[in-house]
């Protein structure tokens, strides 16, 4: 018989063990656990035949429905998963949406017919969700990179994170450099289930007894909303606010920025105009079409500095620490914040 684990047990499987998801391709693309390889029972039309099937014939007729549909493609799906499985250890991991029928169905013949040593997801992905929901209720000392835009916060979290720190990159996991540019030089967004799937997995892989470092983001990271009780956290968070010269900071962007199409960067200057205000704006524009991009940030930035100065006065002063640095070199910068949230000895 199949092993059937919990949730921690299943993610935490031997190197080399794959994930397989035997949900539809469209239930996988809504969300998975990240790492899973989708290999699916039904196609998306067949599982929502068999379901209707379910609903006004009963169960009986449903799986006789199934086995028609699934047997012309049985061999080669057990196929695809002895590929999957290893020359050697011939081991899977296999769920479906409830650790149900198709999970099992799938693991029986696997484990029965070609010796594999199979292990389900108890409660399937829903399972999963549920657990990745209670991950965020997990206490933690969270510490945030907070400063005004430009100031290097992601680069200074990497170099966090590479001296050591634990750290989260909300921006990297949800695709988006969080501003109306953000999007620039990015994937997709994932799905809001699929972030926060990922977010999960990067909270519950650092260290608990020790502080995790954030980026200072709004509510929204493009499309994509933090999860409730990260967001809370930042109410009673340390605030390590970034200060550098205005003119480091457009040298940054311009570094980011300036290689995308002009029209690129127009666009975002556009999903900012009421924001801007309608003479800078089109000064900003006319700053792009002219190649001074430095003069379009100086712009942009009038508006992005006054929002984050607002953002961050709704904290308690005292949660607030400022670092000014007249350079924007993120390692040093790193292993200042390091220094300076040591304890005294």
């Amino acid at each position: 018989m199949p092993e059937e684990l919990g949730t921690d047990e299943f993610l935490a499987r031997p190197p080399g063990v794959p994930i397989i998801d035997v949900r539809t391709p469209d239930e996988f693309a809504a969300g998975h656990i990240p790492g899973a390889v989708n290999v699916p029972l039904f196609s998306n039309e067949e599982r929502i035949e068999i379901g209707t099937a379910y609903k006004q014939e009963g169960r009986s007729p449903a799986v006789s429905l199934g086995l028609r549909r699934v047997g012309p493609r049985l061999e080669a799906l057990a196929g695809r998963l002895l590929e999957l499985s290893g020359p050697h250890d011939s081991r899977l991991h296999i769920h479906c949406w409830r650790g149900g029928m198709r999970s099992a169905s799938v693991a029986w013949l696997m484990e029965t017919t070609f010796g594999c040593r199979v292990a389900t997801l108890k409660g399937g992905y829903k399972a999963f969700r549920r657990w990745v929901l209670d991950s965020f209720d997990i206490p933690r000392e969270v510490r945030f990179v907070s400063g005004l835009t430009g100031s290097g916060k992601t680069e200074i979290l990497k170099h966090l994170a590479d001296l050591g720190e634990c750290m989260v990159d909300l921006e990297g996991l949800a695709r988006h450099k969080g501003s109306a540019f953000g999007q620039l030089g990015e994937a997709s967004q994932p799905t809001q289930a699929q972030f926060e799937n990922a977010l999960a997995l990067a909270w519950r892989a650092t260290d608990p007894g020790r502080p995790v470092w954030l980026e200072d983001e709004s509510r929204m990271i493009g499309k994509r909303v933090l999860p409730e009780p990260i967001w809370n956290r930042k109410q009673d968070a340390r605030f390590h606010v970034i200060e550098i010269p205005e003119e480091e900071r457009i040298a940054h962007l311009c570094e980011i920025y300036a290689r995308f199409p002009p029209a690129e960067l127009e666009a975002g200057v556009e999903a900012i105009r009421s924001r801007l205000g309608g003479g800078r704006a089109k000064a900003a524009i006319e700053s792009l079409r002219g190649g001074d991009f430095a003069g379009t940030c100086r712009l942009i930035l009038s508006y992005y500095d006054r929002a984050y100065q607002a953002c961050l006065a709704v904290h308690p002063p005292e949660n607030i620490t400022r670092h000014p640095f007249q350079k924007l070199d993120p390692r040093a910068i790193a292993a200042a914040l390091i220094a300076s949230t040591r304890p005294a000895p």
